[in-house]
């Protein structure tokens, strides 16, 4: 089935329309991110791998900064 990407931009990324920021699509079996300087180039996941990485670079983050 060939599903329709709509990008969602970060709200971290300062929502503007500048090339510097982040975007999100989801379908029903996967989540795709990329830059908006480089569309042409996607990271393709699923929920679980992503949490953990967020969850890690969050603990990550409490670490450098404490």
């Amino acid at each position: 089935m060939n599903h329709t990407l709509r990008w969602q931009k970060s709200t971290f990324s300062g929502g503007g329309e500048g090339n510097t920021c982040v975007e999100i699509a989801a379908t029903p079996t996967a989540l795709h991110l990329r830059e908006s300087d480089t569309p042409g180039t996607e990271l393709i996941t699923t929920t679980t791998p992503l949490v953990h990485l967020i969850r890690a670079l969050k603990t990550d983050a409490v670490r450098t900064t404490a």
